[in-house]
């Protein structure tokens, strides 16, 4: 299929009639919201930022439309209707290529993606759930491990005895710091993991349950992606189909650096049931929490 008979078959249908005019009219008028901001982003860069060549005869202030289109691999036409705020359908994964090419910074790229109505699939992006008083309140529980994850559990934040708990965390990228992609991945992780077996099929059955809320999401189905792709034993135990809800437990984690830790798993849910966590892991025993307190100053002096 070419790429202007693609582009037809998202044409909008003049016959369509809105079902309740107080949701049209919000719709209209974040559609031409989302139209202003993408011309005044566009209209600012200059060609040069972009690796391209500005020609003697340009009148356009900034980008052309079809220079945004290029860069950001869609067609000109749907771009075109983007700006003229006509009513079709943008997926996320497109929203992300124009907030590349516009060069938008953190809160520009969440406000695009907030005029479009759509999740952000950057997993890197900043999280409003993490406030600058839960970032204290991680700091204050040192020794006791404790991190704030996301039902994907991707690790949001954490604190100076977690970021060594199982591996150096600080180390990793930031796309890099999800709990369920480390314990079927990454060598230091796995080898903390009492039980390795029983935790990673616990976890891809945790992962079942809550992705059911998420089909479609493009973050979601890009962790899944990810994880099938580069561990066979990931595909063994999804290939199961089980299903867990989120529950605390003790359990058991060799550390490198000071020991056997017998700690308690506690979930305290920031929002919904399915959504953000604060996890900690309060020792069980007196010698688990002297050597959390080592921990502690390890991680404290390794920066």
């Amino acid at each position: 299929m070419t790429t202007m008979a693609a582009e037809s078959l998202l044409a909008p249908d003049s016959t369509r009639t809105a079902s309740g005019s107080g949701a049209a009219s919000a719709a209209e008028i974040r559609r031409h919201e989302l139209a202003a901001f993408l011309r005044s982003r566009r209209e600012r860069i200059t060609p040069e930022q972009v690796g391209l060549v500005r020609g003697r005869r340009r009148r356009t202030p900034g980008l052309r439309r079809e220079e945004v289109a290029q860069l950001s691999a869609v067609g000109v036409t749907w771009y075109t209707w983007l700006e003229q705020a006509r009513d079709i359908q943008v997926s996320a994964q497109v929203l992300d290529a124009l907030a590349r090419a516009l060069l938008l910074d953190p809160s520009e790229r969440a406000h695009l993606f907030a005029l479009a109505a759509a999740p952000d699939p950057a997993p890197g992006t900043e999280c409003p759930t993490v406030t600058p008083a839960l970032r204290t309140m991680l700091e204050q529980l040192d020794p006791i491990p404790a991190c704030v994850q996301n039902s994907r559990y991707d690790v949001l934040a954490y604190n100076r005895t977690y970021s060594r708990l199982l591996c150096d965390l600080d180390a990793l990228p930031p796309e890099d710091r999800n709990c369920l992609l480390l314990a079927f991945t990454h060598d230091d992780w796995r080898a903390s993991i009492v039980d390795l077996p029983e935790v990673t099929r616990m976890m891809a059955a945790k992962f079942r349950a809550s992705m059911a809320g998420h089909l479609a999401e493009p973050a979601w189905k890009a962790l899944l992606h990810r994880l099938e792709t580069r561990s066979p034993e990931f595909r063994e135990v999804w290939g199961r189909h089980e299903v867990v809800d989120q529950r605390g437990r003790t359990k058991y984690i060799r550390n490198a650096r000071v020991g056997l830790l017998h700690v308690e798993h506690t979930n305290l849910w920031l929002g919904p049931a399915s959504g953000p966590r604060l996890v900690s892991y309060p020792p069980v025993d007196e010698e688990t929490r002297t050597r959390l307190e080592r921990l502690h100053r390890i991680a404290l002096a390794a920066g």
